[in-house]
């Protein structure tokens, strides 16, 4: 017989208090506790162990202290790479197996990532399906075929070169590898995508239609600027910048060279002002 250790867990204490107080936490069809990993733009990052049902914010506000540099929530990502995002307007759902199922997201490993406004949630769709390309065991031609052309198309888009139809084109490759793919993996796959679209579905026609990343992650569609009335003049953007494309006075507002600058966000990732802006190529 084989069972994984968080099953294992759970053993002692339904031999110790009995099934029915085991089924007192959690909710009606997920019982019990479950552990998570939270990572990413929360403040604090690590395992958590929590009765089943317990909402979104209270883990990320309660638990783990709200959105580093107190910067806007944006989406998390659960259940590990073929998960899919939950946006802020979520935030209060119950965490259980079948209400993140019923919103394209899932259960899975228990992984969760939280992300700021400076996620691009297209290159988001775009890193996890580069990853499950490469976990595919291509038997089966939607999975395979289905990743290959996703990843093509999600590239397309972060460089600048997406196109009409391209959005259109992603939901109904998804919903085919939905329908037909042989095992679990290929089913789910496609939820990174189908979950952004529907969700956030904005970014995705401003990379097409304005050839701008909102979020100012995909260098090929950002250029970024510092604002004059936000900027105190510490110097730590000039600092981390490895181009050096950022000058200034110390206390007075610094200015970025365009033709100098690589888009990299080093700069918007030291500066504790919120000063350094995005602005579409």
């Amino acid at each position: 017989m084989l069972n994984n250790v968080e099953t294992l867990a759970s053993i002692p204490t339904i031999l110790a208090h009995g099934g029915e107080e085991y089924a007192k936490l959690g909710t009606e069809k997920s019982k019990g506790t479950k552990v998570f990993a939270m990572v990413g733009k929360v403040k604090h990052t690590g395992l958590v162990e929590v009765p089943m049902g317990t909402t979104l914010r209270t883990l990320i506000y309660d638990i783990g202290g709200g959105i580093i540099k107190d910067r806007p929530f944006k989406a998390i990502q659960t259940g590990g790479p073929s998960g899919g995002c939950i946006p802020e307007s979520l935030l209060d759902l119950p965490v259980d197996f079948d209400t993140l199922v019923e919103y394209g997201a899932m259960m899975g490993s228990g992984g969760m990532i939280v992300m700021d406004d400076c996620s691009c949630m297209v290159e988001v769709a775009r890193y996890y399906i580069d990853f499950l390309c490469e976990e595919s065991c291509g038997k089966c031609t939607p999975c395979r075929e289905g990743l290959r052309q996703m990843r093509y198309i999600l590239n397309e888009i972060c460089e600048g070169r997406g196109k009409e139809g391209d959005v259109e084109l992603l939901e109904e490759i998804g919903h085919m590898m939905q329908d037909a793919s042989l095992c679990a993996l290929g089913r789910t796959t496609p939820n990174p995508v189908l979950t952004t679209i529907k969700f956030f579905r904005e970014e995705y026609e401003e990379h097409i239609g304005e050839h701008r990343c909102p979020a100012g992650v995909c260098a090929a569609l950002t250029r970024f600027a510092i604002d004059p009335q936000a900027c105190k003049g510490c110097g730590m953007c000039a600092k981390a910048c490895p181009t050096e494309a950022i000058s200034g006075e110390r206390k007075q507002p610094y200015s970025i060279e365009p033709a100098a600058c690589i888009a990299c966000g080093s700069c918007r990732e030291v500066c504790n002002f919120n000063a350094v802006l995005t602005e579409g190529r």
